[in-house]
């Protein structure tokens, strides 16, 4: 992007920029943040805390030091992220999308790393793993996206030696804590900041927990996940408590070739978008099942749930591919609704390949968990700034335009910064 392009963005910035200015004690402190930020939107090599600080003339150490010692309230500003996503929520379909994503980091240090499956690579590696919640739309034409939520997984192992947490600020209140668990906090934190999500959407990694989705029940929340092909449920209520075989519970697959409730009836084919491959050919099947719950949370006492949950079963042809998802939607939700809610995790896959290529949203090299925290919250807020600017650039002119891509045109190399105030002056900043 160049200078104009920066130029004309300086406004909308400078207003959004302010809404979090309440937050800062000092007004210079308040400078780094702008610094920041528009050091992660420029086209950076490397959008770490040193190429940023270089860039734009503030030493190294300072820039290190306001995001991990500086005195501002990130928490309160995270409010304001979500406050700005419920107020422009204008009664469209709200989705709330659960990701985990790891970024492959070294370091004995560095908050959470540890040796454990990295998605970012592939393979197990030394990584630290975010959970994070994110907000669509859903729009068919348009979606805005915005990741509301984003915390640390601690590894047990980090859990069990409060010393090197102690040396990487992480507080004690931060403990081990499943996926999951850290999923229904963020959930129930964004809902009590009064954002609102038409249905939650997950992975067979949250799936797996029937205990997630009964806890989802308890607040009211309608979901649909992923679960795993072992995943047990019963069509029919047994007759009685046994552990005989024909009174046990059965393994969704296994049900989807074999029950009554699935070979008796035809296959629904729909057309759904599925992550970068655009729109695929599914054939679906449902019924109503119970779920496995434990009494007195007796691992060796299992029952099946009062109320019936929806299983879905989805095939498609072409690759082979089957995927299974259980719902505490209403019995009279249209099927089509469901699947497409079911398959709109492929938005929080995209908003995490651009946060990470845009707004440097993996790119941290800290040392400390507020560090970290703060990181992630700049990321976000970049982010935000720039899916509400294409938003509102794609409501006003043809995709085909020069200003409406996804990137809003390419960001500034380093050659550029030398002509933007910002990365000249103290106080201010000029985008």
């Amino acid at each position: 992007m160049n200078y104009d392009q920066l130029a004309s963005f300086e406004p909308a910035l400078a207003a959004f920029l302010e809404k979090v200015r309440h937050c800062f004690k000092r007004d210079k402190t308040f400078g780094y943040l702008q610094k920041y930020i528009l050091g992660l939107m420029t086209d950076l090599k490397r959008k770490s805390i040193e190429p940023i600080a270089l860039a734009c003339g503030v030493a190294v150490r300072t820039l290190q030091e306001f995001l991990a010692f500086f005195a501002w309230d990130h928490g309160r500003a995270d409010q304001v992220l979500v406050r700005e996503v419920v107020n422009r929520q204008h009664g469209k379909r709200s989705i709330g999308v659960l990701d985990a994503s790891a970024h492959a980091k070294q370091g004995q240090y560095t908050p959470g790393v540890q040796r454990q499956w990295c998605g970012e690579t592939g393979k197990k590696d030394n990584c630290v793993i975010g959970q994070h919640l994110l907000y669509t739309d859903n729009d068919p034409k348009n979606p805005f996206r915005c990741v509301v939520a984003s915390d640390l997984y601690l590894p047990e192992s980090w859990d069990a030696d409060r010393d090197r947490c102690k040396r990487a600020g992480i507080p004690d209140a931060i403990t081990y804590r499943p996926n999951w668990k850290i999923a229904m906090e963020q959930i129930k934190r964004t809902l009590a900041q009064g954002l609102r999500f038409d249905y939650v959407t997950y992975d067979e990694e949250y799936g797996k927990v029937p205990a997630f989705l009964f806890e989802l029940d308890g607040i009211g929340q309608k979901a649909i996940g992923e679960v795993p092909a072992n995943f047990r449920v019963w069509v029919k209520k047994p007759a009685c408590k046994s552990n005989r075989a024909e009174h046990a519970s059965h393994r969704v697959d296994k049900i989807a070739s074999h029950s009554p409730a699935f070979y008796g009836q035809s296959w629904q084919k729909m057309e759904l978008k599925d992550t970068t491959r655009g729109k695929c050919i599914w054939h679906v099947k449902s019924a109503q099942v119970h779920l496995v719950e434990h009494k007195d949370n007796k691992s060796y006492c299992p029952v099946p749930t009062d109320r019936t949950y929806w299983l879905i079963v989805a095939h498609n042809r072409q690759t082979g591919e089957m995927k299974y998802f259980v719902s505490n939607a209403p019995v009279k939700e249209k099927l089509e609704t469901l699947m497409e809610i079911a398959f709109s995790r492929w938005h929080v896959e995209k908003w995490f390949e651009r946060a990470k290529q845009e707004c440097g949203f993996g790119a941290f090299e800290v040392r400390t968990y507020t560090s970290l925290i703060r990181h992630w919250l700049a990321s976000r807020l970049a982010m935000y700034f720039l899916a509400d600017q294409t938003t509102r650039l794609r409501g006003e002119k043809s995709e085909d335009h020069v200003g409406t891509s996804g990137r809003c045109g390419q960001y500034a190399g380093l050659e550029d910064m030398a002509n933007i105030s910002v990365f000249m002056e103290a106080e201010s900043i000029c985008v």
